[in-house]
């Protein structure tokens, strides 16, 4: 019985925990507030606890076991403390005392806040953490990153929409809500952004280019907050309000947002269209239309992981997003005209749309890591639920030349989309070596969507069902993936390569007609990455890629919705999917210059083009496969300071583009030599630099879309933003489109084919956002979102 006591008093008392506790102070005893307190193991120096003084200057590490550590404390412009204590109960230490860095002001500036780029051969790294770019927000860290365009909502990485991570996870949002998540999403913890040109085989054959935003990592526990408002003024006002909170304790991290937009913008249009009769133009449509849209949203994220120890994390992630008010108001004015330019009549339109919709997307992962080195089996699935709303109103008035009324028609149109997409994942990585990882996978994804349209011609006031324009779509696709892919490197070699198979099956149903389209083929897409780097100054690359765009769910649905009597919007439900070879070859030098040649062919590529009907005189948009697109080009890059306050990016390309299409079962090709040119600076002012300007300028010139001919456009955006209280808040100042020549001016001209329209935007307009962190600012957030490519091409 004594031995008995004994071993239970010694297990006891060998296996209790305790506290160790103290206070971290300046030289003149002036409290530390959030300075990171670690507790690491006197042999190896691994990690055991760690935590943040709050805004006295004291800590407090709990749940520590008898025996002997090293106690390590850091603060920037500090010199780091270690001390040794022996833990036997609870420790209450005397205060702390650190010393400002010997380093001057500057030198720690240097070090800790100039973003640098890296060129890979197959994708660009922009550096930023603990930068002046990391004091705002995301969409501000994405508009001053080298090889991305932001331009109003849209996102585009050398002419083409990217797919965008966070931390290795995609976001799933259509351009608009993605814009607005990046608005409200802090950047204070954005490590580097990788803009990845030539995604490997891990990555759905989808995605062409890939824009990844990597979080820094942080042990330190606790809490941080942090609130937001963004006022904009272009022709109407708008602004956006928003909350994040982010937790984390030993096992669990927990991150909460919210944020409210309102928003009110104005488009302008000139149309001007040529209907022919025969190969003489017979009349001539010029139209003014003013558009004006009101949108209210709601966007809530949540984020929670659990640790259950160091090789096993389970998270749980969810994007909801709702708009209970999208409404768009169309004024639209059309002069017709004779051959000889007289008036002959003209008809004023009205249409008003009210739209409801949600889209809620939930993720569920797991992984396990098997060892330190790297080899880890990770889980990942999905779910959205999306529903789509839309009352239409138009009304159309006609008169004569002299404004004598003729006749008016109406008609009203509801229009309902609900859509559900369910994915599954299982990813397995193994580092064989230090320079050899293999990784395999298999995924399969589901979407369902069914959606509907009732049109009703008004007539004497009394609404009249029209059946010809009254339908019901179904739409089923599933898709089955497996890839491989090995990464190797050697001395001066190094080499990506993969392989991915889909197999995909459609089935589209127009109920109105019974009519079914089917797809059924397996596809592969390999992808390979070779550098090659002869000395430390050069380095040759060349890379290829094989990948699948396939069309959005809109697209497919086979309605026709009226904008006026005679400017219609299709879809197409015959639509192929576009495969796209692309290789890339090319050289830096010093990690300064680069220069890359490249070709890519689309074949079946989608293009939405406006077909006029001579003799209805009716303009469809609609979606078409062409034969193929054909581009090549030239690129090149530098990159450097001009001195350790001013940083310089710029990029120029010249670049050919080739559409090849057969209409009107005639062979129609047209082609046209392009430059697109990019000049980004950065500057930082004041002796603690936290004052921050950014100047970019974005050029294209006259370009090929899809048969239509566009004019050369320049973007110019101008920010400037200060930190205060200590990087515990910004304020900035962002001015965008200074010489309002953002417009898209484009000309259609083939066949019997001839229109011209001009869209100016609304997209010159200033803004003033004030961004306020509480809590421990030194902490990171667990943010992250999924882009499924399956929830792109909701499209909104």
């Amino acid at each position: 019985m004594t031995q008995f006591c004994f071993v239970l008093f010694s297990t006891l008392t060998f296996s209790q925990e305790f506290s160790v506790s103290g206070s971290i102070q300046e030289v003149s005893g002036e409290p530390i507030s959030f300075s990171n307190v670690i507790l690491l193991t006197e042999t190896d120096s691994t990690i055991v606890s760690g935590t943040s003084t709050d805004d006295y200057g004291r800590f407090k590490l709990r749940s520590v076991n008898k025996g002997t550590y090293l106690l390590k404390v850091t603060f920037i412009g500090f010199e780091d403390h270690f001390s040794q204590i022996n833990v036997a109960s609870d420790v209450t230490l005397e205060p702390i005392i650190l010393k400002e860095s010997t380093e001057s002001l500057d030198e720690i500036s240097i070090t800790y806040q100039r973003p640098t780029v890296k060129k890979e051969p197959n994708k660009i790294v922009f550096n930023i953490e603990n930068t002046a770019l990391s004091q705002g927000n995301m969409m501000q860290v994405l508009k001053s990153t080298p090889g991305i365009m932001v331009i109003g909502n849209s996102i585009s990485v050398k002419n083409e929409s990217p797919t965008i991570f966070i931390n290795g996870r995609k976001v799933h949002l259509s351009s608009t809500e993605l814009a607005q998540l990046l608005e409200s999403s802090d950047a204070n913890n954005v490590q580097s952004v990788e803009v990845v040109t030539n995604p490997s085989a891990k990555y759905d054959a989808s995605s062409g280019a890939v824009i990844n935003i990597m979080m820094s990592k942080n042990l330190v526990t606790g809490y941080r907050g942090n609130m937001f408002t963004n006022y904009t003024q272009g022709v109407f006002p708008r602004y956006n309000v928003g909350t994040g909170h982010f937790f984390k304790s030993n096992k669990i991290n927990l991150y909460a947002s919210y944020s409210y937009t309102q928003d009110k913008l104005n488009r302008d249009n000139e149309d001007r269209i040529n209907y022919y009769n025969g190969n003489t133009i017979n009349e001539v449509w010029e139209s003014r239309l003013n558009r004006n849209t009101w949108s209210k949203t709601h966007n809530v994220s949540f984020n929670f992981d659990y640790q259950f120890n160091d090789k096993n994390t389970l998270s749980l992630a969810s994007t909801m997003l709702w708009l209970p008010d999208f409404e768009y108001k169309l004024n639209n004015h059309t002069n017709i005209f004779d051959d000889s330019n007289n008036l002959q009549s003209y008809f004023k339109a009205f249409n008003v749309n009210d739209d409801e919709k949600y889209n809620l997307g939930f993720d569920l992962d797991y992984v396990h890591k098997f060892n330190d080195n790297g080899e880890k089996l990770s889980f990942s699935s999905h779910f959205t639920t999306y529903d789509y709303q839309r009352h239409q109103n138009v009304n159309s008035d006609y008169y004569t030349n002299s404004g004598v009324f003729l006749t008016a028609t109406n008609y009203l149109t509801d229009n309902n989309q609900d859509t559900k997409i369910v994915t599954a994942s299982l990813d397995y990585t193994l580092p064989v070596n230090d320079s050899f990882i293999l990784e395999t996978g298999i995924k399969t994804s589901s979407v369902l969507t069914n959606s509907d349209i009732t049109q009703y011609n008004v007539v004497n006031d009394q609404p009249i069902l029209d059946t010809n324009n009254t339908n019901a779509f179904e739409y089923d696709e599933l898709v089955l993936a497996a890839y491989a892919n090995i990464s190797k490197d050697w001395e001066k070699w190094s080499i990506i390569a993969g392989l991915r198979a889909e197999q995909t099956d459609v089935e589209g149903i127009s109920v109105s007609n019974n009519q079914k389209t089917t797809q059924d083929y397996l596809k592969w897409f390999p992808n390979i990455s070779l550098s090659f780097n002869p000395n430390e100054n050069l380095s040759l690359y060349t890379n290829y890629k094989k990948s699948i765009n396939r069309p959005d769910y809109k697209d497919l649905n086979p309605f026709q919705f009226y904008l006026n009597d005679n400017t219609i919007v299709s879809g197409n439900p015959n639509l192929q999917p576009v495969i796209v070879d692309h290789t890339v070859i090319g050289a830096s030098l010093s990690s300064a210059y680069f220069i890359e040649a490249y070709y890519k062919k689309m074949s079946h590529n989608i293009y939405e083009i406006p077909l006029q009907d001579n003799a209805n005189t009716t303009v469809t948009w609609t979606p078409i496969n062409f034969d193929e697109t054909i581009e090549y080009g030239f690129d090149f890059l530098t990159n450097f300071y001009v001195n350790d306050r001013w940083f310089v990016y710029a990029v120029t390309s010249f670049y050919n583009i080739e559409d090849i299409n057969t209409l009107q079962n005639q062979k129609v090709k047209q082609s046209q030599w392009s430059n697109y040119s990019v000049l980004q600076n950065y500057y930082t002012f004041l002796k603690d630099r936290s004052l921050t300007l950014n100047v970019t300028l974005y050029y294209g010139s006259k370009n090929l879309q899809g048969f239509r001919l566009v004019k050369d456009r320049l973007s110019s955006n101008v920010a400037i933003s200060k930190s205060l209280w200590n990087n515990k808040a910004v304020i900035s100042l962002m001015a965008e489109d200074l010489f309002n020549t953002q417009d898209y001016d484009y000309t259609t001209r083939f066949l019997n084919q001839n229109s011209r329209s001009k869209a100016d935007f609304d997209n010159r307009y200033i803004k003033i956002g004030f961004r306020y962190k509480f809590g421990n600012t030194l902490l990171d957030t667990n943010k992250r979102s999924k882009n499924l490519k399956e929830r792109e091409r909701l499209n909104e």
